[in-house]
């Protein structure tokens, strides 16, 4: 049975500066994404330029989020990450300038989501690769980090920014922006304090879009990281479906008011907190294999309480374990994707996860839309609970404990008996024909 075993005492105090840093920009983007859409009130009222502001969000990553991943292992991740947040933050000091001086307009706002978009893409990809860099992909360490960085996203970004966004927007149209343009600079200042890890070998360069699409191969040919993708891809797909249309659920089936909405929402939310720092405890019974496709299980069966729920407070309940399975989910996948992908390729396959993950979700939200308009509100929650089992026994077997260890022992094996394999063979273009469909790094 698979369980994150620990070769560390404890998290590094490195970490805990990464962990403040990722805390502060939680509230300053938690404050940042209330406002937006009420400068937007001020500017439009115009649904297309809202849905276009939304469609901005997503565009940087279908667009560079491969390139992204390639320059990331190209380049030094500390400083990529301290860069792209100063550029972002440097971008929000203008942005809060137009604001104040009233010359913002709503394609200059659109453009600065777009540009913020592309320092995302290649912050969290630096991120999602330097994390397993400074653990030295200890399993259990990443499962804590990971547990750390994803509870407290949660609460800042989901609890706290949001209020703290719309208050300093009674204020000022400015400040929200001021704030989250500071927390980029602190968060900026604290990762460039990182001390720098050692210098890499230099390896041949190869065209940057055949680099790209190495992470995009190693991921398809990978059982255990494919199974890991085809879950938040499939279940963006089912999500994406309910969120187009839960406004119009709450409202029209569990006869939800403003007030009664926002508190409804909250309960995925708390649920979601939970489950982060229960994943752990979890993984250590079942395995990370059983604990994962258990998630999945739980999300279908609670997607499918709240379709049938008779009224708001079941429904609630219903999100609330929704978030919980989801919650582990998003701590324990990442972890295994981090301790077993080779480092010279975890900024492409991390990105390239993270595109597969994204790509889904648009055209779920327009089944969404079409099912509830054909066979009403509660259709969506009913069809996404089916998917959801569907892809839960389909990939139950890619993400066993079994696979799931075999490409663990692989990896430590490759880290210790033979750490400059891994970037030989990258380079050489091999691929493993093991067994276990553990393949060795392409180019």
């Amino acid at each position: 049975m698979t369980t994150l075993r620990s070769r560390q005492a404890g998290l590094p105090g490195t970490f805990q500066r990464i962990w403040a840093a990722s805390a502060v920009s939680s509230l300053g983007d938690g404050i940042y994404y209330s406002a937006l859409p009420l400068l937007a009130l001020t500017l439009t009222r115009n649904p297309v330029i809202f849905g276009v502001m939304e469609a901005v969000t997503l565009l940087p990553w279908l667009l560079f989020g491969l390139i992204g991943g390639a320059l990331v292992d190209r380049w030094d991740r500390r400083r990529t990450m301290a860069i792209a947040d100063l550029c972002r933050g440097a971008l929000l000091v203008i942005a809060t300038i137009a604001v104040a001086g009233g010359v913002l307009d709503i394609g200059v706002l659109i453009a600065v989501g777009f540009l913020l978009g592309i320092g995302g893409v290649l912050f969290d990809t630096a991120a999602m690769a330097y994390v397993p860099e400074l653990l030295d992909r200890d399993p259990d360490a990443l499962n804590r980090a990971n547990s750390r960085l994803q509870g407290t996203q949660r609460a800042l970004d989901g609890f706290a920014g949001p209020p703290a966004g719309s208050l300093l927007f009674t204020l000022s149209r400015a400040v929200p922006f001021a704030v989250d343009a500071v927390s980029f600079l602190f968060s900026a200042l604290v990762i460039r304090s990182l001390p720098a890890r050692p210098k890499k070998p230099a390896r041949p360069r190869t065209p940057l879009l055949a680099e790209a699409w190495a992470g995009a191969r190693y991921l398809f040919h990978h059982k255990v990281l494919l199974g890991l993708a085809l879950r938040p891809a499939v279940g963006n797909f089912a999500f994406c479906g309910i969120g187009a249309v839960l406004a119009l659920y709450a409202h029209n089936t569990l006869h939800l008011g403003t007030a009664g909405y926002g508190t409804f929402l909250t309960a995925e939310a708390i649920g979601g907190l939970g489950g982060t720092f229960a994943a752990g405890w979890t993984a250590s019974r079942l395995g990370t294999g059983g604990t994962l496709t258990l998630t999945a299980v739980v999300e279908a069966a609670s997607l499918l309480f709240v379709g049938l729920s008779a009224n708001a407070f079941y429904a609630a309940g219903g999100f609330a374990v929704l978030g919980a399975a989801m919650g582990a989910t998003m701590t324990l996948g990442p972890s295994v994707r981090q301790a077993i992908v080779p480092d010279e390729l975890m900024g492409r396959v991390g990105a390239a996860s993270r595109l597969t993950a994204l790509s889904a979700g648009p055209f779920g939200a327009l089944v969404g839309g079409w099912l509830a308009h054909v066979a009403g509100t509660r259709s969506p929650f009913l069809a996404g609970s089916g998917i959801l089992l569907v892809m839960a026994v389909l990939t139950a077997p890619m993400t066993s404990n079994r696979r799931i260890d075999a490409a663990m022992a692989e990896a430590e094996g490759r880290r210790v008996s033979a750490p400059g394999d891994a970037a030989a063979a990258v380079e050489a273009g091999t691929r493993s024909a093991a067994a276990e469909d553990v393949p060795t790094p392409s180019a």
